[in-house]
C-alpha cells in the first residue's frame, strides 16, 4: 500500500489518494487495486505527446501522402476472379475443419444510444424472433461448426460495465447451444481520464475516473487476458474479429479466411465501397508505402469527395470492423514491447464528472477532460502481407448505432428481411418485394437452417414440404 502512494506522490499523482483516510477498508483496496493497474509512465508519455500538443488539425497535411488502397474485389464484378475466390474458399474450410479458427467479438459496450439499459449485446434485432445480437452470432458459430465438424472457439471482449451481466446472459439462455467451456469471456482494458494539466480525476472519493481503452484495446487484453496462451494450447491461429453492433456480419467467412491465409497475412480486413462522400466509416488508404485506415474525421474533404474517372468516389473502400488477424501477430502487438509494433494513443476530449480537491462533485457542461483509447485499425500499417476483400454490404454490414434513423433498429431488420428475400427468390419461390428488396411481410431465417444463400437453396430444396411464407414465419 505505501509503495502505491509513494509511487503517485513521486509521479505527481498524490491527490488520487487525498481522500484515502476516509475510506473503509474494501474501499481502500478497491482505490489501491486500481492504482496499482495504471502505468504512470504510459499516462505520463501520453500527457506529454497528447495533451500538451492537442490543437490544430493534420487533415490538409496529409492530404499529398495518401492514395486509394488497392483490394480484391467481388468475384461478380468486373475484374474479380472467380477461381481465386474458390481457392480462398476451400483454403478457409480446410482451416475450419483442422480447428485453427476462433471467433472473437468486441462487446464493451451498453445500448445507451438505443435508449437500451443494458449490454448492447443482449438487445433483441432479429425482425420475429427479436433475437439478441449475441444469439445471432451465436447461431452463425454453431452453423459453422456443425458444418465444418469442428467446434468453434468464441471469445467475447467486455467491460468492468457489462461483465457480469453479459455473462448471465448466456448461463440463462443456455450459451445458445454452445459449449461452454468454448465460450470465453475477458474485461477490456481501461485508461484514467486527466485535466489539461495531466492529473487524473476521481470519479469519487474512491474511484479513479477511468474509461476503456478502446477497440484498439483489444489486442492487448488479449494477451493480458491469458487468451493467446489458451489460443496456443488449442491449436488456434486464425482470429475472425468483429464488433457487437453487426447482426449481418459473416462471422465465420471460409472464404475471407481462405485469403487471408493464401497471402500469409497478419492481418487481412474487408471492404465495403462508400454509400455517399460523407458516409461515417473509415476509408482504406496506402500512406507512404503502408496500408492504413483514416478516420472519417480526418480524411481531407477535398478527398472524401473526390471522383475517379468512372465518376465512383475515388476513395471509396471503407472500413466497417470486420478483420481476420494471425494470432502470433495480436501477441507481438499486444505486448507492446517493441516502438517498432506498438498501437498509438488517440486523445478524445470529453465532459467527465470528477470530485474536487475539496471533495465536491463537479458535473461539467464542456469538456473539461482528456480520455484515450486505441483503434484496432491502426493496427493495419504493423501487419505483413495485409490483405483487403471486397464484401457486399447487402450480406455483411448492418450496423444497430442509433436509436432511429440510419443504423437503426429499424433499418438494419429491414436489411435482415432483404436478405432473406433474396435467399427466397435464389431458391425460386416467387415473394412480392419493394424496389428497395423489402418484402410486404416479416418472417426470419434462423442461421441454425441456413446462414448463406447457397445454404439456404439447397436446405429448401431438400424439404418435401415447404412452408408457405407468411407474416411471423421463422424457419429455423
Amino acid at each position: 500500500m505505501t509503495d502505491i502512494k509513494e509511487l503517485y506522490e513521486k509521479k505527481g499523482q498524490g491527490h488520487v489518494f487525498a481522500f484515502f483516510d476516509e475510506l473503509n477498508e474494501e474501499e481502500q483496496k478497491s482505490l489501491l487495486k486500481q492504482a496499482a493497474d495504471i502505468d504512470l509512465d504510459e499516462v505520463a508519455g501520453l500527457v506529454s505527446s497528447l495533451v500538451k500538443n492537442s490543437g490544430g488539425s493534420k487533415n490538409e497535411t496529409i492530404a499529398d501522402e495518401l492514395a486509394p488502397a488497392d483490394y480484391i474485389p467481388l468475384p461478380d464484378s468486373e475484374t474479380g476472379v472467380a477461381d481465386l475466390w474458390e481457392k480462398a474458399r476451400a483454403e478457409g474450410e480446410k482451416a475450419l475443419r483442422s480447428g485453427r479458427v476462433a471467433a472473437f467479438t468486441v462487446a464493451g459496450g451498453q445500448g445507451t444510444r438505443l435508449g437500451y439499459d443494458g449490454p448492447k449485446g443482449t438487445y433483441g434485432v432479429s425482425p420475429v424472433l427479436k433475437s439478441s445480437l449475441f444469439q445471432i452470432f451465436a447461431e452463425k458459430i454453431l452453423a459453422a461448426s456443425r458444418i465444418y465438424g469442428k467446434a468453434i472457439h468464441w471469445y467475447l471482449m467486455t467491460s468492468i460495465i457489462n461483465n457480469e451481466e453479459t455473462v448471465k446472459f448466456f448461463e440463462e439462455n443456455e450459451y445458445f447451444g454452445l459449449h461452454k467451456e468454448r465460450v470465453h469471456f475477458f474485461t477490456q482494458g481501461l485508461m484514467p481520464a486527466v485535466d489539461d494539466d495531466g492529473k487524473i480525476l476521481l470519479a469519487d472519493k474512491a474511484n479513479i475516473a477511468l474509461s476503456p481503452d478502446g477497440h484498439g484495446g483489444a489486442l492487448r487484453a488479449l494477451v493480458r487476458s491469458g487468451s493467446i496462451r489458451q489460443m496456443e494450447a488449442d491449436g488456434i491461429d486464425t482470429i475472425s474479429y468483429f464488433q457487437v453492433d453487426n447482426p449481418l456480419v459473416r462471422c465465420i467467412d471460409p472464404e475471407f479466411i481462405g485469403f487471408h491465409l493464401l497471402r500469409d497475412s497478419e492481418l487481412s480486413s474487408k471492404t465495403v465501397p462508400k454509400a455517399y462522400p460523407e458516409e461515417k466509416v473509415g476509408v482504406f488508404c496506402e500512406q507512404n508505402g503502408k496500408a492504413v485506415v483514416v478516420e472519417y474525421s480526418d480524411l481531407p474533404e477535398r478527398l472524401a469527395s473526390e471522383l475517379d474517372e468512372n465518376g465512383e468516389i475515388k476513395f471509396r473502400a471503407g472500413s466497417i470492423a470486420i478483420h481476420v488477424f494471425a494470432r502470433d501477430f495480436i501477441k507481438k502487438l499486444g505486448a507492446g514491447q517493441s516502438e517498432d509494433a506498438q498501437l498509438p494513443f488517440h486523445l478524445a476530449n470529453k465532459k467527465v464528472a470528477h470530485i474536487t480537491p475539496d471533495g465536491e462533485v463537479h458535473e461539467p457542461t464542456e469538456p473539461n477532460a482528456y480520455k484515450f483509447e486505441m483503434f484496432v485499425f491502426d493496427s493495419l500499417p504493423f501487419a505483413q502481407n495485409p490483405v483487403i476483400i471486397e464484401t457486399a454490404r447487402a450480406d455483411d454490414f448492418s450496423p444497430v448505432k442509433n436509436a432511429e434513423g440510419v443504423d437503426s433498429p429499424k433499418t438494419s431488420r429491414e436489411d435482415q428481411l432483404r436478405q432473406f428475400a433474396r435467399w427466397v427468390k435464389a431458391a425460386g419461390v416467387e415473394i412480392e418485394t419493394d424496389d428497395t428488396g423489402l418484402p410486404p411481410f416479416t418472417f426470419e431465417i434462423s442461421p441454425l437452417f441456413a446462414d448463406t444463400e447457397e445454404r439456404f437453396v439447397e436446405k429448401w430444396n431438400a424439404l418435401t414440404e415447404k412452408p408457405e411464407l407468411t407474416e411471423g414465419l421463422v424457419l429455423v
